[in-house]
């Protein structure tokens, strides 16, 4: 007699945002907001029993704005347990406006090979033509897949399936908004079946303990912007920031009248440096004018590497809730950067 195969198990963890939003409530004043649960959006799919062996956990039910760095240790700690206790894969429904950051988070927080995947939704139940069944459903697809062993933190989202480290949200309201400048998606989901068409190599980050529930120092991030004199600078650190994330004009420059305060600040705590733009990498030896990458980089400022402002700043949040000092951070940004951006082909 053939042993019957045993489907896999998977928890949907949910936190709120569009996918379960919404509009039953005369406190809306018309608009919508998060109110339906994990199970309530499980069951509204009856295709996932084909999929795997779900259970359903209520774990926020807030709009994603409202997610902090403690939520997401809280999360992973949770998700971690349930991987020791057999679970084969994890789902995390949310809002779509910090997925970028809390996907990544998870991909920083959450070890072994067991798929963790974020989706959500850009339109919610009300409207015509919602996404967040089709996302939900192909979220749990990928988190159920052996293939997507080993892939780290993913994003899934309009059928395409992107890493963590590189996704980044680039339209308010398009339900193809989730993109990976950078590289492109890792793959995509056909007829219920994910396509790995890259591997990412496993993040080697050993420097990167998870942080004290109560420990979780304050980072700033700035933006360049054209006449900006960034007099903010010199405050941060009366106000209390543990570290700052510049992004920088194109490859990583500033205006040349703020490299004094800069130097100054990056002596005392970690500053890294990012662009602006969105895709690509922090140049490192090509511009010498002050203000430059070249500058920047002898003032001690921390290369951010391909890493957007935002991702920038999960980077050194964690980094520095883990106890990390300025030393450390550096070699833990470098440690980083090294194993993140690599891949293999992924063979059919």
């Amino acid at each position: 007699m053939t042993e019957q195969l045993r489907m896999p198990r998977v928890t949907v963890f949910s936190m709120g945002g569009t996918i379960a939003s919404t509009d039953d409530d005369a406190a809306t004043a018309g608009g919508v907001a998060p109110r339906l649960s994990a199970t309530e959006l499980v069951q509204a799919i009856p295709q996932l029993r084909q999929t795997a062996e779900l259970e359903a956990a209520a774990f926020r039910q807030v709009s994603s704005g409202d997610l902090t760095l403690r939520d997401l240790n809280e999360l992973a700690a949770e998700i971690s347990k349930r991987f020791e206790d057999g679970v084969d894969g994890a789902v995390i429904t949310q809002g779509t406006d910090t997925i970028e950051e809390t996907s990544f988070a998870l991909d920083l927080l959450v070890r072994g090979p067991q798929p963790v995947v974020v989706t959500g939704a850009m339109r919610n139940p009300t409207l015509a033509g919602p996404d967040g069944s089709a996302n939900l459903l192909a979220a749990v697809q990928v988190a159920a897949a052996p293939q997507a062993s080993g892939l780290g933190t993913t994003v899934v989202l309009n059928d395409q399936i992107h890493a963590a480290r590189f996704v980044r949200k680039t339209h308010t309201s398009s339900p193809g908004t989730f993109r990976s400048m950078t590289v492109g998606p890792l793959g995509w989901v056909v007829e219920g079946r994910p396509r790995i068409a890259l591997r990412p190599s496993p993040l080697e980050f050993e420097a990167l303990p998870r942080p004290d529930d109560d420990h979780f120092p304050a980072v700033a991030l700035l933006t360049c912007t054209l006449g900006d004199d960034l007099r903010l600078i010199g405050e941060l650190e009366r106000l209390g920031y543990a570290g700052v994330v510049i992004e920088g004009f194109g490859g990583g420059h500033v205006p040349g009248h703020a490299v004094p305060t800069l130097t100054e600040v990056a002596a005392r705590v970690p500053v890294v440096l990012a662009s602006r733009t969105g895709a690509g990498e922090v140049l490192r030896e090509t511009y010498g004018f002050p203000g430059s990458e070249r500058d920047l980089l002898s003032r001690g400022l921390i290369p951010a590497g391909f890493l957007d402002g935002p991702k920038a700043r999960v980077l050194l949040s964690l980094l520095l809730a883990g106890g990390a000092d300025l030393a450390a951070v550096r070699t833990a940004v470098r440690r980083f950067l090294d194993s993140a951006f690599a891949f293999r082909q992924k063979q059919w």
